[in-house]
């Protein structure tokens, strides 16, 4: 087990431009539709992005609107409609060399001719060449269980934003092993985002992010002992950036304090990971 914490500021942020800057709004006929946050879906029943199916399928996929609109502060776009199937079905995109990151949303709610939308599905992610597949297939050990799907993101992300190069000496050390044993993250990993945790503020939408549509959430959930709580921003600390932790690593609005404020214990599994972290 490991844990990567870049550390970063509020200065001179740039942001980065993705070569592959996709959003597929699943189950929409639009061209073009604008989510709350003004991120800009197309919607796979433009032929582009529409999804592939095997000549044998017993069952076409159905592009589907939801029985009612989510609630907020769920967003109608891409949350209205779905792919759903009760055969497989795969989305093929092309795309450029690099390290990406794939977003698969989902969002259970009725569907018309479609029972219980909390049932398994399977999928699968595939790289051949320079497509990725994205496959969908209903759960073979549930009765009429079906596969769906409300959106798709795929964005290019920065060649070394969570990859370790193999020169570089900022492997991560495992946590429980012996001193010295090192773990570098190579291109041929996948990662999987569980949590994305800002240290003290309010919820960052992907919409405000450094260009790669990131959500980070508030800290507030995840605090054990101490109550919710965030130090003000210090401006007469003048911090730098560079080429091993870019400014677009992270949302321009970030609290900045001074060395030591925020000292704290890591523990994974029990086992300490880290016995002064300071986040800055």
């Amino acid at each position: 087990q490991y844990i990567v914490v870049p550390v970063t500021a509020d200065f001179n942020v740039t942001p980065y431009h993705p070569i592959e800057n996709i959003a597929i709004d699943c189950g929409s006929p639009s061209t073009n539709a604008s989510s709350l946050d003004s991120r800009s879906w197309v919607g796979d029943g433009n032929g582009k992005f529409s999804p592939i199916e095997p000549q044998n399928n017993k069952y076409k996929s159905s592009a589907i609107k939801a029985v009612s609109p989510p609630p907020s502060p769920v967003d109608n776009i891409p949350y209205s409609t779905a792919r759903l199937s009760y055969s497989q079905f795969t989305y093929s995109i092309p795309l450029t060399s690099g390290p990406k990151f794939i977003r698969l949303h989902f969002y259970p709610t009725s569907y018309p001719d479609f029972d219980d939308p909390s049932k398994k599905a399977f999928f699968s992610v595939e790289d051949e060449g320079q497509r990725l597949n994205l496959t969908f297939t209903p759960s073979p050990d549930i009765t009429d269980s079906y596969a769906f799907i409300n959106a798709i993101e795929v964005v290019s992300m920065p060649i070394n934003l969570y990859y370790t190069p193999k020169i570089d000496d900022g492997s991560v050390p495992f946590v429980g092993q012996a001193q010295g044993r090192f773990y570098t993250l190579e291109k041929n990993t996948a990662l999987e985002m569980m949590y994305r945790v800002r240290v003290g503020g309010r919820e960052i939408p992907p919409g405000e992010d450094t260009g790669m549509f990131r959500g980070w959430l508030k800290d507030d959930a995840y605090l054990t002992i101490a109550k919710p709580s965030a130090f003000p921003v210090n401006e007469s600390i003048n911090l730098t950036f560079s080429s091993d932790t870019p400014s677009y690593s992270a949302p321009r609005e970030i609290e900045i304090t001074k060395e030591g404020d925020r000292v704290f214990e890591i523990l994974l599994a029990n086992l300490t990971a880290e016995t002064a972290a300071d986040v800055i």
